[in-house]
């Protein structure tokens, strides 16, 4: 428990200080006078001062800010406060409705392009120290992709289980990661699919970098449905499983690949499972009961699917080094991927696709960095940076009070020619102060009722 509260803590100050970081020395940048710093929100705990600026500890430790001077509109935000020192005289040129339109739209910017920036320098820092592996397997499994409407309509459905890539739309195929580039890279539309052992199939691609990926999350590298490890007491345990077997049917039905094993399980929660189990030399009838446990599904639906406690095989692959411009590159590409990934979900969940309740707390946070940090600092290096860039993109939601919400008052300014008053930016800060609040409860709400009722 300690290690999951002791990585909350850190992944939230680590990710808030680099937030609010950002707008302080854009905001020094461009000489507007910042009163104060603050990591939290409410009451004041601790505190120092240096130069001009107050930087203090406060009680809600859900967040932070950059008191800056001429930004009365922050009051919200400061709602809780409860006290401090008085505060210091305002000098006029140094106030933020005094700086012209680009130096104020970057100090609000600031916080979201440190959070990108720090989640991009962690991902170049671990491919540098850790490399990146090179699947070798390029034989593909479209198991998944009946599960997912958007590789559905790419078409991912007509190429056969196991079938051999070596070219993606005249892009030669030598490793996995050779096949996700050219399916990535390639333009949308048509794309032929040739394969050594199956006749080619032509998908179609779709455009925008969020769609794509979720097309291609249909998609794996094959893997032999042998079990690799069986926990104990587990599902796979109790029906006689062992690791080393291989599962070459399910229910009567022939199965080829690991993926095809998993959909089957998944499929069938609570039900009892008829296996056939090569083993030795030997085909053996086993009936295995599938925990039933609740998950999103492609949809964003949570739903019950079932799960037997099997170990997945890894692909065949190799670990090779990078040098600094490769890193570069990879550390790019991930950080785009993880705000596409991230900008997706928001689409799709204002869009009624995926329920609100897949929304996660304070708890779900926990459980993420406590997991990760038990799978070693690089695992959780890893973690951090993603959250990182889910807090940048969450930060340019249009929502009053957060960096969107201020931008949109400066887009409204730029089109009007002139701000809009003091008194109703504040206002709007305050309703905005009442939907990140009703937003917040929302999604530690659902953490309770996950953790009590399990779903």
């Amino acid at each position: 428990m300690l290690i999951y509260v002791v990585s909350l803590i850190a992944t939230l100050s680590i990710l808030i200080l680099v937030h609010e970081f950002g707008h302080f020395f854009a905001a020094k940048l461009v000489g507007i006078q910042v009163p104060r710093f603050s990591l939290g929100f409410g009451k004041r705990l601790a505190g120092f001062q240096w130069g001009e600026t107050e930087f203090v500890l406060s009680a809600i430790p859900l967040g932070g800010y950059v008191k800056m001077a001429g930004m009365e509109d922050d009051e919200a935000a400061e709602a809780l406060e409860g006290g401090g020192p008085p505060p210091e005289e305002v000098d006029p040129e140094r106030t933020f409705d005094a700086k012209p339109l680009w130096a104020r739209t970057l100090v609000i910017t600031a916080g979201v392009i440190m959070n990108l920036v720090f989640a991009f320098v962690v991902y170049t820092a671990l491919f540098l120290s850790q490399g990146t592996r090179i699947v070798t397997e390029t034989r593909l499994s479209v198991a998944g992709a009946a599960q997912n409407p958007a590789a559905v309509r790419a078409g991912f459905t007509r190429v056969p289980e196991g079938a051999r890539l070596v070219e993606v739309a005249g892009r030669p195929v030598r490793a996995w990661n050779d096949a996700a580039d050219a399916l990535e890279g390639a333009p949308a539309g048509p794309a032929q699919l040739r394969f050594a052992d199956a006749p080619p199939v032509t998908v179609t691609l779709p455009g925008g970098s969020s769609a794509r990926i979720e097309a291609l999350q249909g998609l794996s590298p094959f893997a032999e449905p042998v079990l690799e490890s069986v926990q104990g007491g587990s599902p796979a345990q109790r029906g006689g499983l062992r690791a080393g077997d291989r599962v070459t049917a399910v229910e009567g039905r022939p199965i080829v690949s690991w993926q095809q094993l998993v959909t089957a399980i998944q499929g069938h929660p609570g039900k009892p499972l008829r296996l056939a189990v090569a083993r030795g030399g030997r085909t053996l009838a086993l009936t295995v009961t599938p925990n039933a446990e609740r998950d999103t599904d492609a949809n964003g639906k949570r739903v019950m699917v079932g799960r037997i406690g099997a170990g997945i095989p890894q692909p065949a692959g190799v670990d090779r080094r990078v040098g600094v411009g490769e890193a570069v590159r990879l550390g790019a590409r991930t950080t785009w991927g993880s705000a596409a990934l991230i900008g997706d979900f928001l689409k799709r969940l204002v869009a009624g696709q995926v329920s609100a309740r897949n929304m996660g707390g304070l708890l779900s946070i926990g459980q993420a960095s406590g997991e990760t940090a038990q799978l070693g600092l690089a695992v959780w290096l890893g973690f951090l940076a993603f959250f990182s860039v889910n807090l940048a993109v969450l930060n340019l939601l249009p929502i009053p009070i957060l960096d969107g919400g201020h931008l949109m008052f400066l887009a409204f300014e730029a089109v009007r020619g002139r701000p809009l008053s003091v008194e109703a930016r504040i206002r709007l800060s305050q309703v905005g102060l009442v939907i990140v609040v009703a937003l917040m409860l929302w999604a530690n709400g659902n953490d309770v009722v996950r953790l009590v009722f399990g779903r």
